[in-house]
């Protein structure tokens, strides 16, 4: 049985470009040490969009592009692209705020492992991409503990970092 770890979208557009906060800047650290130290396996995932985003429904309600495939705010913060390359870490490029490519994968690691004992998310942002990641896994893996680290995500604004950090509370999942 293994621990896992998920770290959602650290990617330089929400961190310091077209979509930063000074909340996700101040995670940057934080989120670091916790995939230093983690022991088990990590996962990263990238928002990935073409440059065709302003045309799609997404692009239609946030007209704010982001994450354009090869671009500088695509790339992981750098400290993170260091260690995802040190640990081989399996990355996914995922069009929607939720993988469903991430929960099947998570689905066969199951067998692998001889079973998760947890899954731990953090990462960007609480209120779009780890809530639907988070309530995505718990809806392909429902006995396996879904963990969200609140000191180690940061919403679009402080009020709704916190709303999604309920909400997740509400559907089962603990907020460490």
């Amino acid at each position: 049985m293994k621990n896992i770890l998920i770290v959602i979208d650290m990617q330089n557009d929400f961190i310091s470009g077209s979509l930063g906060t000074r909340e996700a800047e101040a995670i940057v650290g934080r989120v670091v040490k916790k995939v230093q130290s983690f022991d088990g396996p990590v996962i990263f995932t990238r928002d990935t969009h073409t440059e065709h985003y302003p045309e799609t429904a997404e692009g239609q309600k946030l007209p704010i592009s982001h994450c354009i495939r090869g671009t500088q705010g695509w790339e992981l913060h750098p400290a993170l692209e260091e260690l995802r390359v040190q640990k081989d870490a399996v990355t996914f490029d995922k069009i929607t705020f939720g993988s469903k490519e991430l929960a099947i994968y998570l689905c066969e690691k199951i067998k692998e492992f001889g079973g998760i004992s947890s899954i731990t998310l953090c990462g960007l942002c609480t209120d779009i991409c780890v809530i639907s990641n988070a309530l995505l896994i718990k809806a392909f893996l429902p006995e396996v503990p879904i963990l969200v680290d609140s000191a180690c995500c940061a919403g679009v604004t402080p009020d709704s970092h916190l709303n999604a950090l309920k909400a997740m509370e509400m559907c089962q999942i603990e907020i460490v």
